[in-house]
């Protein structure tokens, strides 16, 4: 792609020359200035693209931000193009450019040219989420609004209206807002600056969808040259260190083919805090009376409750869409109450051996068997059980 975009430039830059030459048009003159700045950042492109590549012991983590430096120095051309141009606009001596009709045709092909090839590497660049093919693609672009000043200088140049200066004066403000981006967009991946909202509501979201999952503490994301680097901190119900290692390795893959362009995941685990727990018990009725089948209940309560002093807080009640379903019927309660983020399933009905008594062990969740017939008092005995001798979390609570 960069050597494309050097013969794009060099077969730009020879036309614009010769009726530059020709005619001694201002506004050809600051398009030509653009052709140069644009066959230099072509080489600059070339350059970062295969360095950005590159792997050292010196550099282990690759020179992917090569590549927004060259973003950088491509914005900070323009503005000396720029300045270039405004000086021989404003100060040189007055001069009428010669032009002819037959340059019209010359400068709708210099149009048309980079019209046609932005398109092309902008789709690549995207594609690639690479940031110096995506600026240079942008440069191109510059060309299709300079060369349509360029076009209505001759015209009216052709005319008898004298508007060659006020033209290169229009293609320098093109090129300043050009470059401005150029530079925002380099210099904010340089200082690593955070992802972009809409890719760390992607990962979060991923991160999140695991039931061992308790809470996110931290989710860092940075871009470097094409590539994105994410690092999260997340608390997991589980204590086993090797099931906690697997799960942070699936969460790692499943960002990796889910979102573009990720180089690398790290994901740090710790054990949840344990100075309250979400407890879920199976009821009959709203008034509290504790169902004596799991899948059947048509209410579940799930209230916070502080491992101090027992107290339940946020108490909700969810109703069971499960209820009427036969086969599998328990797994889909047990996927419902781990959306919810719940530790602990206070329930009658032993769970061993059963569907939802391993998804739930997976996910870290605690099943203890109670012989309360009421929510209260359910939530009271494994308070009281609590405060005994601690019970591992991954086990059955039996």
């Amino acid at each position: 792609m960069g050597w494309y975009s050097i013969l794009v430039n060099v077969a730009l830059f020879t036309l614009n020359l010769a009726m530059a030459l020709y005619s001694g048009s201002l506004a050809l003159r600051a398009e030509l200035a653009h052709n140069v700045l644009d066959l230099t950042a072509s080489l600059a492109v070339l350059v970062g693209v295969t360095l950005s590549e590159h792997k050292s012991r010196a550099f282990p983590y690759g020179l992917y931000k090569v590549e927004n430096m060259v973003s950088v120095f491509i914005g900070f051309a323009t503005f000396v193009t720029g300045y270039e141009i405004v000086k021989d606009a404003l100060f040189s001596a007055p001069h009428s450019p010669d032009v002819t009709p037959i340059m019209l045709g010359g400068v709708a092909v210099a149009a048309a040219i980079p019209l046609a090839f932005s398109r092309y590497e902008m789709r690549i660049g995207r594609a690639t989420n690479s940031p110096s093919l995506i600026a240079d693609a942008t440069e191109f672009r510059a060309h299709i609004l300079s060369s349509g000043v360029v076009f209505a200088a001759i015209t009216g140049q052709l005319l008898g209206f004298p508007v060659d200066r006020i033209a290169a004066l229009a293609i320098v403000i093109w090129i300043a807002y050009a470059g401005w981006g150029l530079i925002s967009d380099g210099m904010r991946d340089l200082l690593d600056a955070s992802l972009d909202m809409e890719t760390m509501d992607a990962v979060r979201a991923l991160v999140s969808s695991r039931p061992e999952v308790v809470s996110i503490k931290s989710l860092i994301g940075r871009n470097s040259g094409r590539y994105r680097f994410i690092e999260a901190e997340v608390a997991l119900r589980v204590t086993d260190l090797e099931r906690a290692h697997h799960i942070a390795e699936d969460i790692e893959e499943s960002i990796l083919g889910e979102v573009p362009h990720v180089e690398r995941v790290l994901i740090h685990t710790e054990p949840a805090p344990h100075d309250r727990a979400r407890v879920a018990v199976p009821l009959a009725t709203s008034e509290g009376a504790v169902a004596a089948e799991f899948g059947k209940a048509p209410l579940f309560a799930i209230a916070e409750v502080r491992a101090a002093d027992g107290v339940a807080e946020n108490l909700q009640m969810v109703e069971n869409p499960y209820t009427v379903e036969g086969k599998g019927r328990g797994l889909k309660v047990a996927r419902l109450l781990m959306s919810r983020r719940v530790d602990v399933v206070l329930t009658r009905e032993s769970l061993e051996g059963k569907g939802p008594g391993y998804a739930f062990q997976l996910a870290g969740v605690q099943i203890v068997e109670t012989e309360a017939t009421t929510l209260q008092a359910a939530l009271a005995s494994w308070h009281a059980r609590m405060a005994g001798p601690p019970v591992n979390r991954g086990d059955s609570g039996r």
